[in-house]
């Protein structure tokens, strides 16, 4: 091994034990009340090592979300590329990878969203930026691509591939920042699954282009 390549695996070293570091501080206070000295505490590193590696709080609250897009768009590429599936049978295989993405870390989803409607995102480098919008646009047009099929075989109804696209994000992150509130308020409505199940359901139903007998 190179002194280069080295030093670049001991540079994504520390990057990833801030970014644990990071979660966790987060976890415990929420993104208001957190503060870089504190992720440099739970890190053992200084407040100026962390400096080194991300712009601010926000650039590194919004890395957390990078590791969900990656992991969705690499489920949508899986499954928009399958030639074996028809339509109908990739948006069943979507639908049920949306529920992976939601337990590959449900923090860091349930961040992601407050994200991306927040004042947050202005304050992100252009680089950070860039990837999450690079990202984002490939999961909406594998997905895109998955309507766009079904309605040129018939099986969905016309409608522009990308809106249905952002109807079926909307769904998805809708219903888990609306559960994640009620549990705030009362623990014991924890019916995040179950609901998210039927707001798909009855997208799922309402796409379908009925059968005339």
């Amino acid at each position: 091994m190179g002194i280069q390549e080295r030093k670049e695996r001991e540079k994504e070293r520390r990057r990833q034990q801030i970014i644990v570091a990071a979660k966790k501080v987060f976890s415990d206070k929420g993104f208001n009340r957190a503060t870089m000295d504190d992720i440099a505490n739970e890190a053992e590193l200084s407040p100026g090592t962390l400096y080194l590696y991300f712009k601010n709080k926000e650039e590194l609250y919004a890395s957390l979300s990078i590791r969900i897009l990656q992991y969705l768009n690499i489920r949508v590429e899986q499954i928009s590329g399958a030639k074996e599936l028809q339509p109908d049978q990739k948006l069943d295989a979507m639908i049920e990878a949306m529920f992976d993405v939601y337990e590959f870390d449900p923090l860091v989803i349930i961040n992601m969203f407050h994200l991306q409607s927040s004042e947050t995102l202005k304050n992100l480098s252009p680089q950070v930026m860039d990837e999450i919008k690079d990202l984002s646009r490939k999961s909406i047009g594998g997905i895109s691509k998955i309507f766009a099929e079904g309605a040129k075989k018939g099986i969905f109804i016309k409608r522009h591939p990308v809106a249905l696209s952002d109807t079926f994000w909307a769904f998805f992150s809708g219903i888990i920042l609306w559960s994640t509130s009620k549990k705030i308020i009362n623990k014991d409505k924890d019916y995040l699954k179950k609901t998210l199940g039927i707001g798909f359901e009855i997208f799922r139903q309402g796409i379908k282009i009925k059968s005339r007998s």
